[in-house]
């Protein structure tokens, strides 16, 4: 219920705080250098990405849970008294990872950021090592989306941004001159930004060519003409 919501969220902004101070984790998107009043933006994966992880999440909790639960249930029909003894163990075994999952996805999720300007564009993820990856538009080669079964259950989709160079070893992580952004749901649109900022960035500096400036040419005044009547004057002499 909302209480519940409300006490979750409580929570888990002091465990945010303990854990970004211990880390050193940076609480605010990283920048890039651009001119004042030029175009910045940084977004984080869609709330649905956050589902998305949570899925995979419930899916490896309820089978590990289920084969320790299982095997509780094997050992107090064989042996009761040791399955007693070893109740607050098991169940220690069930809830503590649960909890330390469910926090590191939530911690994950708020820990990814995007940023883009009009030379550039600069990836950050991670907790314990951060990762932050930047390619500027100029070197762009190929700009595409993909979305799995799952992705498309949720409405959401990732973009690989490849340079000369790249080389992709599977969703979620850079290699080499290779950017990914998960988990977005406007697929489309930051595409579209992107390209158009790749054009803007292969075709800037040309037509700029330096202008050739000439000296200028005075105009011929009386004293020219009659220098050069004299030299005509002696010339015919000859």
């Amino acid at each position: 219920n909302e209480h519940t919501k409300q006490a979750a969220a409580w929570v888990y902004k002091g465990i945010w705080r303990v854990v970004s101070g211990l880390f050193r984790v940076p609480e605010y998107p990283p920048t890039l250098p651009v001119e004042p009043g030029a175009f910045i933006t940084s977004f984080h994966p869609s709330v649905r990405y956050l589902s998305y992880l949570k899925l995979f999440f419930w899916v490896a909790l309820l089978a590990v849970d289920i084969a320790l639960l299982t095997g509780w249930i094997i050992l107090y029909i064989a042996e009761g008294q040791a399955a007693l003894w070893l109740a607050a163990p098991v169940l220690f075994l069930i809830v503590a990872p649960d909890i330390v999952a469910y926090i590191a996805i939530h911690l994950r999720y708020d820990t990814m950021w995007y940023v883009m300007t009009d030379r550039s564009l600069r990836t950050r993820r991670g907790i314990w090592i951060i990762l932050e990856h930047t390619i500027t538009f100029e070197n762009v080669q190929n700009v595409h989306v993909r979305r799995g079964p799952v992705q498309y259950f949720f409405g959401i989709s990732t973009i690989v941004v490849e340079t000369a160079g790249a080389a992709d070893a599977g969703e979620g992580h850079t290699v080499g001159n290779q950017a990914i952004i998960e988990g977005i749901d406007n697929p489309d649109e930051i595409r579209r930004l992107i390209m158009e900022r790749v054009r803007a960035s292969k075709s800037a500096g040309l037509g700029d060519e330096k202008e050739v400036v000439h000296p200028a040419v005075t105009a011929w005044d009386d004293a020219h003409r009659d220098a050069l009547r004299e030299i005509l004057d002696e010339v015919r002499a000859f």
